[in-house]
């Protein structure tokens, strides 16, 4: 299973000081070095952290292929178009979250996903979308063109952390999901199973099946071991960790967790 590892953090840390440290260019070649397979970054609208500058240098420098996560705005389209790196991931945005919540909207959006996905392919680029898992969001995905779907795992991610984590007796607790720990444990059921199904039925509907969102250190084993799935994204959980352990380190461990589960998988 490959790993994406998302350097968007180092660029938030760069830029709550505004100046040219850390440099995510410097992330790179480590990355390839630790064993990761991909770089991703996510080109925002409002460029609150990764910018034009940082993915031109990104697309050209990076030793390992490069995923640019977007919205389907037509500009930024155009400019992932002319940058060509080797995916496109369309994601949904909104400005005032503080990260990506949920998948596309393929159904409701069909008619622009379909002309973005057309104008990158023309550029030779393949493309992702992010999405809920949902059999009838998968088939609009294989319907509009979508190489690879990627399953967004924030939902399971959420109720693994107010299972198995102090997240409850945080100012951070999920208050919908203040729940007994059996209800927890049916509802994390039911969301592993809900990737699982997603996976498989995006697998037969010919689509390469890729997952993340919230993944960390303590969750990611289950996720990995899910058949059909080949790869998965990761970042903030990874550069938090570097923080203790170095960028290397962190991405490292996050790629033996990935190998060990596949392989006891």
């Amino acid at each position: 299973m490959k790993l994406g590892v998302n350097i968007d953090h180092i660029a938030v840390l760069r830029e709550a000081r505004k100046i040219n440290d850390p440099d995510p260019i410097q992330a790179l070649g480590v990355a390839k070095l630790a064993g990761a397979d991909q770089i991703t970054i996510h080109l925002r609208e409002d460029r609150r952290h990764i910018n034009d500058f940082d993915a031109k240098r990104v697309v050209e420098l990076s030793p390992l292929p490069v995923n640019i996560e977007c919205s389907i705005d037509e500009e930024i389209i155009e400019i992932i178009s002319s940058l060509k790196p080797h995916r496109a991931t369309l994601v949904p945005e909104k400005r005032e979250e503080v990260t990506t919540e949920g998948g596309l909207d393929v159904i409701e959006k069909f008619d622009k996903i379909e002309q973005a996905i057309q104008k990158l392919h023309k550029n030779e680029i393949d493309v992702s979308l992010f999405i809920d898992p949902n059999f009838e969001i998968i088939s609009a995905c294989a319907e509009a063109g979508a190489d690879m779907v990627e399953l967004h795992t924030g939902e399971y991610a959420n109720i693994y952390a107010m299972l198995y984590s102090n997240l409850p007796h945080t100012p951070h607790s999920i208050k919908e999901l203040e729940l007994s720990r059996k209800e927890l444990r049916e509802k994390l059921f039911q969301s592993l199973s809900e990737l699982e199904n997603s996976a498989l039925y995006g697998s037969r509907a010919g689509l390469l099946i890729a997952a993340g969102h919230g993944l960390n250190y303590q969750n990611v084993t289950t996720i990995a071991t899910l058949p059909n799935i080949v790869e998965l994204n990761i970042g903030q959980s990874i550069i938090a960790r570097s923080v203790w352990v170095g960028f290397e380190q962190a991405v490292r461990e996050m790629k033996v967790l990935i190998d060990e589960a596949c392989y006891s998988g």
